[in-house]
């Protein structure tokens, strides 16, 4: 029997791990480490009971818990999960207890508040994927701000006031234009269903008859605000500041689930909600990350902090993702949902073992070494497969989703022109270019730094973090079916939704005010 109350119990946990944290004395170190991590791994075997749960045959949302809120407006907690967020809510809580072990000798001051700022953020995060109410959405949309500028602003690198500020920033102006888009889709749905609602169910059916010119601009402040967070480019400025200035657990997080959230709020809003904007600006968008795929790339080349060439390339692989998403096909879009898990996976780890490094050395210049693989060689054979994972290997995880990105871009009606995947596939081999190129510089030739002598290799803690996320990279790639099934039919419904409402004759002319608007019967698939 279906038990809708598994997704609460998943915010919950964390939530109420944070809070009980709040009271342990500071001097016990230990025992608040030891909290921490034992909350995340009960929240990531909530995750795995659901996925248990999840009939990937039967698609659409499940697993829906919904509590009334707040009456008046029709506002509800109403929280289910379909093939897409189920990945993402599994890659947050399986990431999430690994970041905490990771900091276990890392972080030495305030650890009690780093930790319960690391488990409201997993709240935040998980919140985002699973709310059904666009309201709610938005509650945990600027709820996760928080704990991340705290973990940037306090635990992070010298210029850590100015990388935080600046995330807040950005990412805040981006919001405040999607709760316009929010509170006008709302008032507009009030016409039809006799009054104001959030709830995303009843607004897909609603959104798609938004008038034409109307529909655009709401498309443009959620896009905005998504294109923000991914971040897609000229919008990019504010994560290499973010990533470089970062402890290495925030660093993990940030790359490896907050900037799904951007990708994922254009497959889970801007797509379905606006289809026929979602097709006009499908080209543009489509070029901005063909752009930022080879700028990215090119940019990562002439790093020579190793933090800074992994964050630039963060910009290059969510290029890919977004190409994917607009290319509009059923290939593109699941190579999309599974380059999200792959990144998550794969930067996630180039960061893990650079802060493994910056740990021990202080140093994150290329220059500063050279010649390590005689002395960290299990640290060199870890390096190597994150850097061939990130550059797409076959028989790793993040060849599986390029291929399906670029097999979808190529063949896409919306696009209509091969060129898209011509360039977006030479970002594949500036990727192979700068990884190799920064693998060969610090782990081969002779020892130049007389220090990187004294370099002790991974212990027992680090060899398990990274293994845990290796297993899965190697998984993706020999057998991506595992994962690709989950989110099957979920894209296919997106598509669906996208192409019937992009067909659907909408009224043009002059602009109506939403509460004057006349909206005609729209069915969830938009027709």
């Amino acid at each position: 029997m279906e038990n809708n109350h598994l997704i609460s119990y998943l915010l919950f946990i964390p939530l109420a791990g944070g809070i009980l944290l709040l009271f342990a004395e500071k001097s016990k170190e230990s025992l608040i480490r030891y909290l921490g991590f034992i909350f995340s791994i009960i929240t990531f075997v909530i995750s795995l009971f659901i996925y248990a749960g999840y009939n990937i045959n039967k698609g659409g949302f499940q697993l829906i818990d919904k509590i009334t809120w707040i009456e008046n407006l029709h506002i509800s907690y109403h929280v289910g999960i379909d093939g897409i967020s189920l990945l993402l809510v599994l890659l947050t809580t399986f990431l999430t207890p690994l970041t905490l072990l990771s900091s276990w000798k890392a972080i030495t001051n305030k650890v009690k508040e780093f930790t319960f700022f690391m488990l409201m953020l997993e709240v935040g995060m998980l919140g985002v994927f699973v709310s059904l109410d666009m309201f709610l959405f938005y509650v945990f949309w600027e709820a996760m701000l928080i704990p991340m500028y705290f973990i940037i602003g306090i635990w992070g690198g010298d210029q850590r006031i100015y990388a935080s500020v600046k995330f807040f920033l950005y990412t805040m102006f981006g919001s405040l234009l999607m709760l316009v888009a929010i509170i006008w889709l709302a008032i507009y749905a009030s016409s039809s269903l006799g009054h104001f609602s959030t709830d995303l169910i009843e607004l897909y059916g609603i959104g798609p008859a938004v008038q034409l010119e109307i529909q655009r601009w709401m498309f443009l402040a959620f896009a905005l605000s998504f294109a923000i967070k991914v971040p897609l480019f000229p919008l990019h400025t504010w994560l290499p500041d973010a990533h470089v200035q970062a402890p290495t657990a925030g660093s993990v997080i940030l790359a490896g689930v907050l900037l799904k959230m951007g990708t994922y709020g254009l497959l889970r809003f801007c797509l379905p909600l606006f289809p026929q904007s979602a097709v006009y600006f499908a080209p543009y968008i489509s070029t901005l990350a063909v752009i930022g795929i080879i700028y990215g790339a090119l940019v990562a080349m002439v790093q020579k902090d190793m933090k800074k060439l992994v964050a630039y390339s963060s910009v290059a692989h969510l290029g890919f993702v977004v190409l994917g998403i607009f290319a509009l096909t059923q290939e593109s879009v699941q190579g999309a949902v599974i380059q999200m898990v792959n990144h998550g996976l794969s930067t996630g780890a180039l960061f893990l073992l650079v802060g493994i490094l910056y740990e021990r050395t202080h140093t994150r210049e290329i220059s500063e070494y050279g010649g390590i693989a005689k002395v960290v060689p299990v640290f060199a054979v870890f390096l190597m497969i994150a850097s061939l994972s990130s550059m797409g290997l076959p028989g790793l995880n993040g060849f599986v989703g390029e291929f399906l990105i670029l097999l979808g871009a190529f063949e896409s009606p919306v696009l209509n022109s091969w060129w898209y995947a011509v360039f977006a596939a030479s970002g594949v081999i500036f990727a192979a270019v700068y990884l190799l190129w920064m693998y060969q510089r610090v782990i081969f030739g002779e020892v130049k730094n007389p220090k990187m002598n004294s370099l002790t290799d991974m212990n027992k803690r680090e060899i398990f973090i990274l293994s845990s996320i290796f297993i899965f990279i190697v998984w993706i790639g020999v057998y991506p079916s595992t994962f690709l099934n989950v989110s099957a039919k979920s894209t296919e419904t997106i598509i669906q939704q996208v192409m019937a409402g992009a067909h659907a004759e909408i009224p043009s002319g002059q602009i109506l005010h939403p509460k004057t608007a006349v909206i005609g019967e729209t069915s969830p698939a938009g027709k």
